[in-house]
């Protein structure tokens, strides 16, 4: 099996796009293509289906990927196993446009010579990430496990940075001429994130932000990306989402749509790092440091519970810091 090809497939269906692939990987869209079908053939089966934005996995695709996730890591093994200063640092983030990778991509452009390699695992469960850590196949993830006393004696996670939350609206929306809003105004305001992952960190995330504030947050109905959000905030005189406050997040100038900050006090989403507690790569202390010395929250700030002792606790890194 050709492994160029199963790498190939694996960027592909982590970005959603051949061409994002072939950029990634530094050839032609032509050629991500004919790997791929190449490897279909090899297999027999079709692993993408194409739509109006990209690509997305079939069925045996998705049985494929976390199998060929595993190859791609062992070619990776092999290779730093006989050139150990060659392997990069390869961290997981939650998405491409959320805050996490705003602040590494800030974190690359100060320092370029800094071998990088960022991924999504497309998972909501955070132990997925956790295993992939432990398997080797990561160095890093921006993910909370919710509850530390499920994380393996072998991985550490710790508090790096908080994220204010903002309302995002349309033009139409009651609450779209308000320069910042508190949480009590949001009340009976129809807040909705589609796709709410159970056992994910933000399900219970906004499970606690409800019941602190008394908020509608509305999870129902399946997850089409981003773009058919926004599309849906455009057109809704009742409908808002949050968004944190250094999500990348572009829309058409037509919708006119509104960046809120919620204020006294600030929700904020806290952030934490998790890695191997023995041996982690060198090259985890300086996007630690980097992300820790951005600005803090103000003292009027809303955390989960199961942040804000970490939040407390989270200048010292001990012995299983990088």
């Amino acid at each position: 099996m050709d492994t160029e090809a199963v790498r190939s497939f694996v960027r592909a269906a982590e970005l959603g796009q051949f061409q994002h692939a072939a950029d990634e990987l530094g050839v032609t869209q032509q050629a991500v293509s004919k790997r791929i079908a190449a490897l279909e053939r090899e297999l027999e089966v079709r692993l993408f289906t194409r739509t109006a934005r990209g690509v997305e996995l079939t069925l045996d695709g998705q049985a494929f990927l976390p199998h060929a996730r595993s190859i791609v890591a062992g070619v990776e093994r092999a290779i730093t196993a006989i050139r150990p200063n060659s392997r990069a640092l390869r961290i997981d983030v939650l998405g491409f446009r959320s805050g996490q990778a705003i602040v590494l991509h800030d974190y690359w452009r100060s320092h370029p010579e800094t071998d990088l390699d960022v991924v999504t695992l497309k998972a909501s469960d955070p132990h997925v990430a956790v295993a992939a850590i432990r398997a080797g196949d990561i160095d890093a993830s921006f993910r909370t496990v919710t509850d530390p006393a499920t994380l393996p004696s072998d991985v550490e996670m710790i508090h790096v940075l908080d994220f204010p939350l903002e309302l995002l609206v349309g033009p139409g929306h009651p609450l779209a001429s308000a320069r910042t809003l508190t949480p009590t105004r949001l009340r009976r305001h129809r807040i909705w994130v589609p796709g709410i992952a159970p056992r994910s960190e933000w399900a219970e995330f906004y499970d606690q932000l409800a019941t602190a504030f008394d908020l509608r947050i509305d999870g129902a109905g399946p997850n089409f990306g981003v773009e058919a959000l926004l599309d849906t905030l455009a057109e809704s005189a009742d409908v808002a989402t949050l968004v944190g406050s250094r999500d990348r997040l572009v829309w058409p100038t037509s919708y006119d749509l509104r960046r809120i900050p919620v204020v006294n006090p600030t929700i904020a989403y806290p952030q934490s790092l998790i890695f191997p507690r023995t041996n982690p790569h060198p090259g985890l202390r300086a996007i630690i440091d980097y992300f820790r010395s951005l600005a803090t929250l103000p003292e009027t700030a809303w955390l989960p519970s199961w942040a804000t002792s970490r939040r407390n606790n989270a200048a010292p890194l001990g012995n299983a810091a990088p």
